[in-house]
């Protein structure tokens, strides 16, 4: 009894883990026969747990979704994992979630082993959390941009984007990205043919969920290619700057969504970025503090002489050079 006990519990744990499992697999997994999988699932069904079957060599087993939630298995690291998140949840960029989180997590805690509450409280008691301005995402919107990404099932919405205009887009969703205090979704506009990066605070979804579709291959780096959309290509300025200093001395002016920094070597890198207006782009890679060459666009190059003489005449203003000195 223990023995079946113990592989129900690991069978539900497996079948918590992702969407789709073929029977053959999970037998494997179990170390025991495609049979006595059958036999585990009819005992997930009488106790409440709606386990889908469906037949064929194209078959398996589903966890679907029942009148109330059932119980979930977590290991050490994803308890502390989820009790961390639901901790700064409680003041993050999701509309609608603190109270909510707060609830959740003391309901986690009750029930976490000693060894495991110690490890979140520990964290809590040194981690301070300010809340940011910024937009905030409707909570069931992210929710619903989640779950056609995990099922792949196209998405219709409407888009304003960042100029007010308004669109239907119908997309193939693949990941939402959390970058520089916002939600993005990266998914592959069907009318447009191509890859495109969406706010996800500028999305209103338009039920129901469209069929499903069959994966395109990814950029190399989803939230790279994010990034790089969210700090250049959006701009009607974008630039391409090599600086003369490690990528880790000048990452920290990036962070915040207003760049992507690669290293080309030790002491040199490449930033991408992207603003409305010289003047912007002028003053931004001028921050930086570091020597620099403009690779992109010319006009940013030009623009520096008359940004240099500007700020030149300026300073000879501010120190005015007496007779006596001339």
């Amino acid at each position: 009894m223990l023995e079946t006990s113990a592989r129900l519990l690991r069978l539900l744990s497996l079948l918590q883990s992702r969407r789709d499992w073929g029977g053959p697999e999970l037998a494997e997994r179990l170390g025991v026969t495609a049979r006595t999988v059958r036999r585990d699932v009819e005992r997930l069904r009488a106790l409440g747990y709606p386990v889908h079957a469906a037949p064929g060599t194209a078959g398996g087993y589903r966890l679907g979704a029942g009148a109330a939630l059932p119980p979930l298995l977590l290991d050490d690291e994803e308890a502390v994992a989820v009790a961390l998140c639901l901790r700064t949840g409680a003041g993050g960029t999701v509309e609608g979630i603190e109270e909510t989180s707060v609830r959740a997590l003391a309901k986690l805690e009750q029930v976490l082993p000693s060894r495991l509450r110690h490890r979140v409280q520990s964290m809590q008691a040194v981690t301070v959390q300010r809340r940011r301005p910024g937009p905030t995402v409707n909570q069931q919107v992210l929710t619903v941009l989640g779950a056609a990404c995990r099922d792949r099932e196209q998405l219709r919405f409407d888009y304003r984007d960042h100029g007010g205009a308004a669109s239907r887009r119908t997309v193939e969703p693949y990941r939402l990205v959390h970058h520089g205090r916002r939600w993005y979704l990266l998914a592959y506009d069907v009318e447009r043919a191509d890859w495109r990066t969406f706010r996800v605070d500028r999305i209103e979804p338009k039920p129901p969920a469209g069929p499903r579709f069959t994966p395109r291959e990814l950029p190399d780096d989803a939230a790279a290619y994010v990034a790089e959309g969210v700090t250049s290509r959006a701009y009607r300025f974008q630039a391409v700057v090599v600086l003369h200093a490690p990528a880790e001395a000048v990452a920290r002016y990036a962070w915040a969504g207003f760049g992507t920094v690669t290293a080309r070597d030790e002491s040199s890198c490449e930033l991408r970025t992207g603003f409305e207006s010289l003047d912007a782009l002028a003053m931004y890679v001028g921050m930086l503090g570091v020597p620099f060459e403009v690779r992109e666009p010319r006009e940013l190059a030009d623009h520096l002489r008359t940004v240099a003489a500007r700020l030149a005449r300026a300073a000879d203003a501010a120190n005015p050079v007496s007779p006596a000195d001339r």
